[in-house]
C-alpha cells in the first residue's frame, strides 16, 4: 500500500474523483432520457445512447490518473478480484459512485420533476427480469474485458484506451438498450430508483453487471495470466502527482 492511500488528503482526492466522475455519467446518461422527453425528441434515441460512452470516454482522459475512473461498481470489484486493485479501497470507491449517481439523480428531479422515471433502466417492453439481467451479464463481460485488456501490458491502444471503454458503451447502448438499458452500472441504476423509490428492478442491475464483471476477469485469467501488474494497478488506482513531480500512490 502506497503513501499515496495512506496520507487521507490522497484518498479523499481518489474519492471525489469517483463521486464527480460518477455524478457527470449518470447527468448525461439519464438526463439524456429526461431531456429528450421534455424536447419532444429533439435530442433522439440514438444519441441518449451515444452519450454516456462519450462522458466516460472524457471523464478517463480528465480524471483517470486521480482514481482510475471506475465510476461503477462492477468495474470496481473487478479490478479487485483481479488483484489490480487493494479490496480496502472498494466500499470507499463504491460510496463514492453511489452519492455521486444519487446526487446528479437528484439534480434532474429538481430541475425538470418526475420526467420519464428520471431517466431510469428498466426492462423493455415484454422482456422479463431474467432476460435483462443475463443481457447485462453480457454486456458487462464484454465491457469488463475492454477495460481489463486495455489497462494491462497487453493493451493494443495504450493512452488512448478511453476512446475503447467509451466506443463500447456507447455500441452496446445502440443495440441492447431496448432489452435491459444497456446499464453495466449498478451506480448508474441506482440513482435513478432511488429519486424514484422504486427497486423493483434493481437487483437485475446489480446481479448482471457483478457476475459479468468477474467473469471477465476470468477470462481476464485464461488470456493474460494473473494481474497485479504495475501497469494494470496504476491504471486501476491512478496516479496522484505530488508537487515535486514525484508519483504518490
Amino acid at each position: 500500500m502506497g503513501r499515496g492511500f495512506s496520507d487521507i488528503k490522497y484518498v479523499w482526492q481518489r474519492l471525489f474523483s469517483e463521486a464527480l466522475g460518477t455524478f457527470f455519467l449518470v447527468l448525461v446518461a439519464a438526463g439524456a432520457h429526461v431531456v429528450n422527453i421534455l424536447s419532444n425528441g429533439q435530442v433522439g434515441w440514438d444519441i441518449t445512447q451515444w452519450v454516456p460512452g462519450m462522458m466516460v470516454m472524457v471523464t478517463i482522459l480528465f480524471m483517470g490518473k486521480v482514481s482510475g475512473a471506475h465510476l461503477n461498481p462492477a468495474i470496481t470489484i473487478a479490478f479487485a478480484a483481479r488483484g489490480d486493485f487493494p479490496w480496502i479501497r472498494v466500499p470507499g470507491y463504491i460510496i463514492a459512485q453511489l452519492i455521486g449517481a444519487s446526487t446528479a439523480s437528484l439534480f434532474l428531479l429538481a430541475m425538470f420533476g418526475n420526467v420519464g422515471m428520471n431517466g431510469a433502466t428498466t426492462p423493455g417492453p415484454g422482456i422479463s427480469g431474467l432476460q435483462a439481467m443475463i443481457m447485462e451479464i453480457i454486456l458487462t463481460l464484454g465491457l469488463v474485458s475492454v477495460i481489463l485488456g486495455t489497462a494491462s501490458g497487453a493493451q493494443n491502444v495504450g493512452p488512448l484506451s478511453a476512446i475503447a471503454v467509451g466506443a463500447y458503451i456507447s455500441l452496446a447502448g445502440l443495440w441492447a438498450s431496448p432489452i435491459s438499458g444497456a446499464s453495466m452500472n449498478p451506480a448508474r441504476s441506482f440513482g435513478p430508483d432511488l429519486i424514484r423509490g422504486d427497486f423493483s428492478y434493481y437487483w437485475v442491475y446489480v446481479i448482471g453487471p457483478i457476475i459479468g464483471g468477474l467473469i471477465a476477469v476470468v477470462f481476464g485469467y485464461i488470456l493474460r495470466g494473473p494481474g497485479g501488474g504495475e501497469v494494470a494497478r496504476e491504471a486501476a488506482e491512478g496516479e496522484l502527482m505530488v508537487e515535486t513531480g514525484q508519483k504518490k500512490d
